[in-house]
């Protein structure tokens, strides 16, 4: 039995407990929060053995195995790193961190300790996405020439929320831009060899949409797009010599279509919410004695953060947290 501790009691936090009840092995131990009543009402709802109102006694108990880590992206760094001097395995929402600065030195933390770190890009270990990226390395679709990958929704402006909030790392690129560069990250699984971005802003001076085109060595293409402003198709699409793969909601797919020479269509529903399914890969490194995870590991967390920085660094959107 590995023993849960959610760190951050908010709406992905809520997710993600959810999930963790359709794994037998998994017991969510505690839950922690610097609001007293918000502790207490997680742990009910969600049946926590226990409630803390500050992270340092969740970080603290020798009962916890792994921590998972749901407050906004700007503390990721401060989380995971109390996480770890206290010598928790961590799982950290996504991104990240804010930057690949913070990153490295998380990476390296987890090292040191010798404790298991991995981002929580759970997209990547649905059963849909498995199966697409066993059939891509059948050359299902043929050498792939161009992907595409959008995901936008519709938020009223409001400066105080943490979508538009420089403070704590808003606008789309950081918020659900992160799934699109992701996507490009595990298709091509190299970097760009050139990259060139826009984005609209904010009354805050985060972006609320942008788009992005990266360039591969050989002439690939990935064209991407976030938006706060609008909702959008939240689809990707891989474009090969041989055919395609459509993946409607790629985020949390449960259906692909295959198109071409070889025509066919996956849908496989989750177990629960499909949060289960990192939980799950978390709880077979550990078992395994593994420091990450070799679907989605660290090198990754840190090519995707390299790309946001340089995104953000061609529309000069610096957070205050990173200036001098």
């Amino acid at each position: 039995m590995t023993k849960w501790g959610i760190l951050g009691c908010g709406n992905i936090a809520g997710k993600f407990a959810d999930g963790l009840r359709a794994v037998p092995e998994a017991k969510l131990h505690a839950v922690a929060s610097r609001s007293e009543p918000k502790a207490r009402q997680f742990r009910e709802k969600h049946g926590a053995a226990k409630w803390y109102a500050d992270y340092e006694s969740l970080a603290a108990d020798p009962e916890i195995d792994v921590i998972y880590i749901a407050t906004p992206h700007v503390f990721h760094k401060t989380h995971t790193m109390l996480c770890l001097s206290s010598g928790k395995h961590v799982l950290c929402e996504k991104p990240f961190a804010v930057n690949r600065k913070e990153a490295e030195e998380m990476v390296a933390a987890a090292r040191t300790k010798k404790l298991f770190l991995m981002e929580a890009m759970w997209t990547r270990f649905l059963p849909v996405i498995r199966e697409v990226r066993r059939l891509l390395t059948q050359g299902i679709v043929g050498d792939v020439r161009m992907i595409t990958a959008d995901f936008g929704f519709r938020a009223d402006f409001d400066p105080q929320s943490r979508l538009f909030d420089p403070a704590l790392g808003g606008g789309s690129l950081l918020d659900v831009g992160v799934y699109t560069v992701a996507w490009a990250n595990m298709i091509f699984n190299k970097p760009p060899s050139s990259l060139v971005s826009t984005a609209s802003f904010a009354a805050t001076g985060v972006d609320n949409q942008a788009a992005t085109i990266l360039r591969y060595d050989k002439g690939e293409l990935a064209l991407l797009s976030s938006s706060l402003s609008a909702a959008t198709a939240n689809e990707a699409g891989i474009f090969g010599t041989r055919g395609s793969i459509r993946i409607p909601s790629f985020w949390r797919a449960m259906r692909a279509t295959v198109s071409g020479e070889d025509k066919k269509e996956i849908s496989i529903p989750f177990k629960a919410n499909g949060y289960e399914y990192e939980a799950e890969e978390v709880m077979r490194c550990v078992e395994d004695g593994k420091v990450e995870s070799p679907t989605m590991p660290l090198a990754d967390s840190l090519a995707i953060l390299a790309m946001l920085d340089e995104i953000r660094g061609q529309w000069g959107l610096v957070y205050p947290m990173e200036q001098p």
